[in-house]
């Protein structure tokens, strides 16, 4: 057969490549094989390194038990909300050391049914005859209990449980709530002290176990106090001044 130069070429380009080309089967298999001699030569092949993984792992008892010891855990029980107890920071002698004038017999209180009804410090202002734009604008805060007048200020040892109060507009009102170490009779005689030396009148009402000192006096406003005795020891005060600035 005689070839022509056109032919004679092709042959010899192809005889320079190899032959033809085998659709990349060869490639993959070399590849593949190349991967499988990477990982049987991984350190995670490792037969001392694998069985080291599976192995078990040793625990000692005495060290679980020092473990996380500097970490912050959930108290036992949920916290209380209680106050704290009335005498924790009690004084021998009384709050202060000053004559007080007896409060006066007590006589019938028709403000206490309507007082024990009241659920907030704000209705319990408005069962008090408080004008309603001044209840419809009370605030609740702490720092109302500082804010008291003079005729009427936070015995020395109370612990304030709620107060509010309304200013501005006419209003000048505050409404506390508070627990005392004292005896009620003692909070009765000082409550009325401090009124009569403002120049109020206070008269003393009680209807069971709630007793209640009130006044008011033109140009001077008018006060409430609602005083019970409390379980364990001490009384518990309801404490509204109106307008005594």
């Amino acid at each position: 057969m005689i070839r022509t130069p056109l032919a004679l070429s092709l042959a010899i380009a192809l005889a320079a490549c190899g032959g033809p080309p085998d659709n990349g089967a060869g490639g993959a298999d070399d590849l593949g094989n190349m991967l499988v001699a990477t990982n049987e030569a991984s350190a995670a092949n490792d037969p001392a390194l694998r069985g080291a993984l599976r192995d078990q792992i040793m625990v000692d008892p005495a060290l679980v038990r020092q473990a996380n010891a500097d970490t912050v855990r959930p108290p036992a029980q949920p916290a209380s909300g209680a106050l704290p107890p009335d005498d924790i920071a009690a004084r021998k002698e009384p709050a202060e050391k000053d004559d007080l004038r007896h409060a006066p017999p007590p006589g019938p209180c028709p403000q206490c049914t309507a007082a024990r009804r009241a659920l907030t410090l704000g209705s319990l202002a408005e069962s008090q005859g408080a004008p309603a734009t001044c209840v419809a604008n009370v605030a609740y805060s702490a720092s109302w209990a500082n804010r008291l007048p003079a005729a009427t200020p936070l015995y020395p040892d109370a612990r304030v449980i709620e107060a509010a109060g309304a200013d501005g507009r006419g209003c000048a009102l505050r409404i506390v709530n508070f627990a005392s170490a004292a005896p009620l009779q003692r909070l009765l005689d000082w409550y009325f002290t401090k009124a009569a030396d403002a120049g109020i009148a206070a008269q003393h009402g009680i209807d069971g176990s709630d007793h209640v000192l009130a006044g008011a006096t033109r140009g001077k406003g008018a006060f409430f106090i609602m005083l019970r005795p409390r379980k364990g020891g001490g009384t518990e005060v309801d404490l509204m001044a109106d307008g005594a600035n």
